[in-house]
């Protein structure tokens, strides 16, 4: 007999990894879930804020917190794809050319400022965020499972910036934007390092593994047992459609994007103890989920017309299943 969510401790456990990161990152809870429900969901996820609000300490305390390995790397315009995904390399001694790794081979991939790169580089990424696996000279290499793409980007500064195209955004599960803290949690960051915080001994600052690899794998087994009755995925599939017929919009949410938020309101479902998806449930997550999927056209931008308000407006209109 299986374990159903109800009564998982696995819930209890992933919420413990919400505490161990706190003990680093402050007032940041929403996008610590983000990324546990991305973990849960093998999907990738788009960090979207200004510089110094603790972004690489937030992917670096996640990993420590579950076991896991994790590489940055720092998108620059002369960044090539061999940089991420590895490159053969000559061996004088064995006269053979032998592959070294890029440090796309990791569980967390931290990718700093990813719309600094060009699109060469970007969709590197491609392959291994849809296949989890890179090809380099004819091999295809399998990458670590769990296997996650944490890309940020700058909302400010778009001088000398390569936008994400739409096919590449559409592969990350969750968009979610970090933004700058209350004066509350702002006073508790510094308070934190007059005390002599070090951001980058989080050995010392107590974060320490709460799960393993193998609870995770536990867990999504249970999310994949997480029932979607026929009204909430006809509920889900409306909210989707209605984005595309939206007249502000040029490109709505694709079918990708219908699954995406399928899989993150099932895993939102089990973090909240239930063994079935509601419509609050797709509500809940629909913003993280399917923003970043929604185009606009020329004239709506000019009219101060934007995603979220879109996707608030067709929320408010699709009727909801009782």
């Amino acid at each position: 007999m299986t374990t159903t969510p109800q009564h998982s401790p696995l819930v209890t456990t992933l919420a413990g990894v919400r505490t161990e990161v706190g003990k680093a990152v402050v007032g940041q809870d929403a996008a610590v879930t983000g990324l546990i429900i991305a973990l849960l969901c093998r999907g990738h996820v788009l960090l979207e804020g200004v510089p110094g609000v603790a972004k690489t300490l937030l992917v670096r305390s996640l990993a420590a917190s579950l076991s896991l390995d994790t590489k940055r790397v720092q998108f620059t315009p002369d960044l090539m794809p061999g940089d991420i995904t590895g490159s053969l390399v000559y061996d004088a001694q064995t006269s053979r050319f032998s592959f070294r790794e890029g440090p796309v081979f990791t569980n967390l991939m931290l990718g700093d400022e990813i719309n600094r790169t060009p699109p060469k580089t970007q969709s590197a990424l491609l392959e291994a965020m849809e296949e989890r696996q890179v090809t380099v000279d004819g091999v295809a290499r399998a990458l670590p499972d769990p296997f996650l793409v944490i890309a940020t980007q700058n909302p400010v500064e778009y001088e000398g910036t390569y936008p994400l195209p739409e096919a590449q955004l559409d592969r990350f599960l969750l968009k979610l934007v970090l933004p700058l803290p209350p004066r509350e949690v702002e006073t508790e960051v510094l308070t934190r390092h007059a005390q002599g915080f070090d951001p980058r001994n989080l050995a010392a600052a107590g974060v320490s593994p709460v799960a393993t690899i193998e609870d995770l794998e536990s867990a999504r087994q249970e999310v994949a047992a997480v029932e979607v009755s026929p009204e909430v995925v006809g509920y889900l599939v409306d909210v989707c459609r209605a984005t595309r017929d939206a007249a502000a919009t040029s490109l709505g949410v694709s079918p990708r994007g219908a699954t995406a938020l399928l899989s993150t309101a099932r895993a939102w479902a089990w973090l909240q103890g239930r063994s079935f998806v509601t419509p609050d449930d797709v509500k809940a997550l629909a913003h993280p989920t399917l923003v970043h999927r929604i185009q606009l056209t020329a004239e709506a931008e000019l009219e101060g017309v934007t995603p979220s308000s879109v996707l608030e407006s067709v929320l408010a209109s699709v009727p909801v299943p009782r």
